[in-house]
């Protein structure tokens, strides 16, 4: 009989849960009335009947309505063995001034289901006298017992202080004319913070931000940072987390003074309900801006050198490679100039050559690699020559490459030099560059042919008599004209 028993109740739990599965899901928007005072609030709802509500867009930005925040609902009822739950997400706004408003048809994916809700205007009206209850006991008697475990009906919320900031810091205060300095915009929350905060549009707000925060007179090599992860660390003994949110090296292009203006970042910041319920709505969406301090990057010119204007900035070294040491003349070989270290890597010109009077010289192949890590650009340029000696001798290539670059940290102009020596054999081939220059047969016969002049050959009596009968239309057409 037990057993029995058993059995029957399962079933009926089957029941049940099969009859919850067969009532399709529906998906509801509603808008606010048609009128309300200056002092109400307008709503807009969007309610998922028989599932939970996983996932919805964000709700219309509407012109002449502030968004206020968002609240939630939900309700399950069970009639005759069948199960039916709703859930409902509400964005409130609130009237900035009174008037006729439209509201633009809009779109919203709920759960994946597009949406589409058509328009309507909402006339805001004078403010709107709210009546008071005249029975003091009446707020007591009227309760409902159960709303002291499951959550009253009107839950009192309350802003909790936040301790966050946002901020744009530079890694340099001072630098020269195309001395590189690290510029980073972040969110910084302390550990202790005990406000809930959550991103909002950091897409679109982070695009309009950069376009007032990028200076138009400086060369930038962006981090592209992609996932906003949080980071700790320590300002002035306290630990926050840092959330980066953009960052890059920027290379001054002269000496104007760079600033970075004051902006703001809008995030999300959560209400938190006065007496929490167990299955009430614990906290209520609202927003709060978050502004950066100006900041301020002074530029110095370079010092004097007759090479200030074209030299590159940075902290470099040289590495080089040759195909060979030893080599006769007329033979080809390859000759690698690596310029490597911290700095505008893209802005590095080629070195300045010696005159190459006993080598010919080709332009070089340039390529560059650039490493973007840690907070710092670093990388390497290099120049591969191909060259053909034509004197024998001894040779340093030192008189040949040298690149002048100005080191910030040294605050002094450098040379990179190469230390390679290049002893060439054989005969001398400043002849055959000469003769390499040959015109070919058809100069040579200049001198040997006569020069005097000739008549041309007969006349052409076809092109004579063409060129008579053109004469005589053109003279017979004029006698016309003239003649009317």
């Amino acid at each position: 009989m037990r057993q029995l028993f058993s059995i029957r109740i399962l079933l009926a739990l089957l029941v049940v849960l099969c009859a919850q599965n067969l009532v399709a899901q529906q998906v509801q928007i509603t808008l606010g009335p048609d009128e309300i005072g200056e002092n109400q609030t307008w709503t807009v709802t969007v309610t998922v009947q028989n599932d939970r509500l996983k996932s919805y867009d964000n709700f219309p930005d509407i012109p002449g309505l502030q968004k206020r925040g968002t609240s939630s609902q939900s309700s399950t009822n069970i009639v005759n063995g069948q199960v039916s739950s709703s859930q409902s997400i509400i964005m409130t706004y609130l009237p900035q001034k009174q008037g006729t408003i439209t509201v633009p048809s809009f779109t919203m994916t709920i759960n994946g289901t597009k949406i589409n809700v058509p328009g309507k205007k909402v006339k805001i009206g004078a403010p709107v006298q709210r009546q008071q209850a005249t029975d003091p006991f009446s707020r007591f008697f009227n309760r409902d017992p159960k709303e002291d475990f499951f959550g009253r009906g009107e839950t009192e919320f309350v802003d909790i202080k936040d301790d966050a900031f946002f901020a744009l810091t530079t890694n340099k205060d001072n630098v020269y004319v195309g001395e590189g300095f690290t510029a980073t915009l972040a969110f910084y929350v302390s550990d202790g913070n005990r406000a809930p905060l959550q991103f909002y549009e950091l897409g679109k707000q982070l695009g309009e931000i950069l376009k007032k925060v990028k200076p138009a007179t400086c060369w930038e090599e962006n981090f592209n940072i992609e996932n906003i992860e949080g980071e700790g660390i320590q300002i002035n003994g306290k630990d926050y987390t840092q959330y980066k949110l953009y960052q890059a090296v920027f290379y001054p292009l002269n000496a104007e003074r760079i600033v970075f203006p004051s902006v703001g970042l809008e995030m999300i910041k959560y209400k938190v309900a006065k007496n929490p319920s167990f299955f009430g709505q614990n906290r209520q969406e609202d927003f709060k801006t978050f502004y950066s301090k100006e900041k301020v990057v002074r530029v110095k010119e370079l010092p004097p050198h007759p090479m200030r204007d074209g030299v590159a900035v940075g902290d470099y070294r040289l590495d080089e490679k040759t195909t060979t040491n030893n080599i006769e003349t007329g033979q080809s070989f390859s000759y690698q100039f690596n310029v490597y270290g911290e700095g505008n890597i893209s802005s590095i010109e080629k070195p300045k050559l010696g005159k190459p009077d006993a080598f010919e010289f080709y332009e070089p192949n340039v390529r560059q690699d650039i490493t973007r890590d840690k907070g710092r650009v670093a990388g390497t340029k290099s120049f591969s020559y191909f060259m053909i000696p034509r004197e024998p001798g001894q040779y340093n290539l030192g008189d040949y490459f040298q690149w002048i670059f100005f080191n910030p940290k040294t605050a002094k102009y450098d040379t990179l030099s190469s230390s390679i020596k290049l002893a060439v054999t054989g005969e001398s081939l400043k002849d055959e560059a000469i003769s390499s220059n040959d015109l070919g047969s058809f100069y040579d016969k200049i001198g040997t042919v006569d020069n005097s002049l000739n008549k041309m050959g007969k006349p052409n009596w076809l092109a004579v008599f063409v060129y008579g009968f053109v004469a005589f239309s053109l003279a017979l057409s004029a006698y016309l004209f003239f003649k009317k």
